[in-house]
């Protein structure tokens, strides 16, 4: 029988760097099994993305669900040795810094079935983000890891790692937004909260800022700072509904609330703002490359590729205001030269390594 490659795949930000590796691989008549760990349950979560992005029907969905990061990642454990018992990959793919990212990565390990990693060496240095966690073990267990940018690949070697596992092939997240951007739309958004002209988007989900109480109510006074000066649109991740929500963020009048969107809606929604407030690692290199201003509410960012070729800046909740009025005023981060290899091709340059490893282990 042919060989087997299995992705798994269990968060929203994993879909859109699965999608163009499993397609090139399809295109070289590779066997594939799509893995959805259910890390992420939530229909405009994960569902809608399968269809916006024209990714197949995982061909198991685990149904993990919620819990700590200690529950949440064993009981992933648990199901995916029983999967990999049952379908013996000849490779397993991961991507990007979720818990589910870490589970088949220690699973593959621990069962001796080669696994690569997609976005490999990406680094903050903070090891209080637990996403930091998962890219550093994740990356020390991986037979290949493929890198989006320059530094990842410096960051790697400093670690350690041989060279010959380490493969520049830029960022399929971004073959993805090139492929759909014709297709995106926020209309029935603007429509719906009956925004201006000019608005702006912010998503906002990470621990460290919706968590601690004292943090969450800086965070939330600058947002309605925001508020003062333009109109702001936040789709509430399921994480931090309830503490933005009893927040009293929503009160204000021209800050907007809405249920998490969909991938084309989302950026259709993102493409149209005049800025993006954010704590997401993804949505700085997507908004690199759509050209809008994007002020990061973090200390650091294991994407600085966004900042040196990018329109992202590292703001905190004291600066955000002011930031905000220099972007209005036109003064704020301005496109730069898009980064290397993040040219639509990434997928291919993956699928191309992937077959190579194949046929050399036969």
């Amino acid at each position: 029988m042919s060989p087997l490659v299995l992705h798994v795949t269990g968060a929203r930000p994993n879909f859109p760097k699965a999608a163009p590796v499993i397609a090139a691989l399809e295109r070289r008549g590779v066997r594939q099994l799509l893995v959805h760990t259910g890390q992420h349950y939530d229909r405009n979560m994960s569902e809608i993305f399968f269809r916006d992005l024209g990714l197949p029907e995982p061909d198991l969905n685990l149904g993990i669900g919620s819990g700590s990061h200690a529950v949440q990642t064993a009981a992933m454990m648990t199901a995916l040795e029983t999967v990999f018992l049952d379908e013996r990959p000849d490779l397993v793919v991961v991507y990007g810094d979720v818990n589910s990212t870490l589970a088949a990565a220690l699973v593959a390990a621990k069962l001796g079935v080669r696994c690569a990693h997609v976005e490999a060496g990406l680094r903050s240095f903070d090891w209080t983000m637990p996403e930091e966690v998962n890219r550093v073990v994740t990356d020390r267990l991986s037979d290949i890891v493929f890198a989006t940018s320059p530094d990842a690949l410096v960051h790697l070697a400093r670690e350690g790692v041989d060279p010959d596992r380490m493969h520049f092939v830029g960022n399929p997240m971004i073959d993805t937004l090139l492929r759909l951007r014709d297709r995106f739309d926020g209309s029935r958004v603007v429509t719906e909260l009956d925004l201006p002209a000019t608005y702006a988007v912010a998503t906002l989900h990470r621990p460290g800022n919706v968590d601690d109480p004292a943090t969450l109510d800086r965070m939330v006074a600058a947002l309605r700072r925001v508020g003062d000066r333009i109109d702001l649109v936040l789709p509430v991740h399921p994480r931090g509904r309830q503490q933005l929500e009893a927040s009293g963020l929503f009160d204000h009048p021209r800050v907007h609330a809405t249920e998490p969107l969909g991938y084309l809606e989302f950026l259709g929604l993102v493409a149209g703002s005049a800025l993006v407030v954010t704590d997401s690692g993804g949505i700085q290199e997507e908004t690199t490359v759509l050209g809008v201003p994007c002020l990061t509410l973090r200390p650091n960012t294991e994407r600085p590729v966004t900042i040196t070729h990018g329109t992202n800046r590292l703001v905190t909740t004291e600066g955000l205001a002011g930031h905000v009025d220099a972007v209005l005023a036109g003064d704020g981060p301005t496109p730069g030269v898009v980064p290397p290899l993040w040219d639509g091709a990434s997928g291919e340059r993956i699928a191309d390594v992937v077959v190579d490893v194949l046929a050399s282990a036969d």
